[in-house]
This record gives structure tokens, C-alpha cells and sequence, in this order.
């Protein structure tokens, strides 16, 4: 069950870049260009992570880190649905990005993302793993 914190933890560290986002750099640019939003960036760490490990005798850090790593690809796949990423910085700065949200007029910027189709997917995938972590849960494990 562990491992699964990990990974949950994991998916949410692509926007601690939200700090650098609104306190420094005041929305100048897109925060999806930072570090942090960077996959080949998060695959590095996750593999340094499994090595170092494995080096310091660690049994189970291949399994922390392939948690990790799941967790942070997971965060930028759906990242990709409705913002531009940079899948292959450091070598190349070209985006990519499967559907465009629409500027709709709402007052608040966020409803665009939250009424759009994308926001129904991220919803799907939390529901399934509520419904696995309660069958879980229930099995006793």
C-alpha cells in the first residue's frame, strides 16, 4: 500500500511548479514549460532513484520508483489532453498537445478546463481508483 502513496504523491509533484508560477515568475509564462513539467526530467530522477536503491541494497526501490514513475506520467499524459508538453526536452522544445481547450468567455478561467471533455477522463480515472482502494480496503489489504 506504500508504494501506492508514493505514486499518488508522485502525480501531484509536476505542479509544485505552481509556487515558481504565481510568487515568481507572476504567470509570465506557461507553467507547463517549466522543469517540473518536463517527462524525460521525471524519468531521470525515477531512474537515479531505482539505482541509487538498488546500489544502497534498498529491495524495494524499483518498486517505489516504478510507482513514482507511473504516477508521473500518468500526471503529464493527461497534462498532454489539453496543454502543450515538451515530451522530449532537453532535446527538442517542440510541443505536444491532443486537444486544444477552448477559450469559452467564463469569467473564471478554470470552468473552460472543468466543463471541458478532458475533465470528465481525469474524473474517470479518480473514481476507478477509489473503487479499487475501497475493494481493496474491504478485502482487508
Amino acid at each position: 500500500m506504500a508504494a501506492f502513496g508514493v505514486g499518488l504523491a508522485a502525480s501531484v509533484l509536476p505542479d509544485v511548479d505552481m509556487v515558481w508560477f504565481y510568487l515568481v515568475d507572476r504567470r509570465q509564462h506557461p507553467h507547463h514549460d517549466y522543469l517540473f513539467h518536463a517527462p524525460l526530467f521525471w524519468a531521470a530522477i525515477c531512474a537515479v532513484w531505482w539505482v541509487g536503491g538498488r546500489w544502497l541494497g534498498y529491495a524495494r526501490a524499483g518498486l517505489y520508483a516504478g510507482f513514482a514513475f507511473a504516477g508521473l506520467w500518468l500526471h503529464m499524459t493527461l497534462d498532454s489532453f489539453a496543454a502543450e508538453i515538451r515530451w522530449l526536452w532537453p532535446f527538442s522544445d517542440t510541443r505536444f498537445e491532443i486537444t486544444r481547450v477552448p477559450n469559452q468567455g467564463y469569467d473564471w478561467w478554470v470552468w473552460n478546463f472543468v466543463l471541458h471533455w478532458t475533465f470528465a477522463v481525469e474524473l474517470a480515472i479518480c473514481a476507478a481508483a477509489l473503487a479499487l482502494l475501497i475493494r481493496e480496503l474491504r478485502r482487508g489489504g
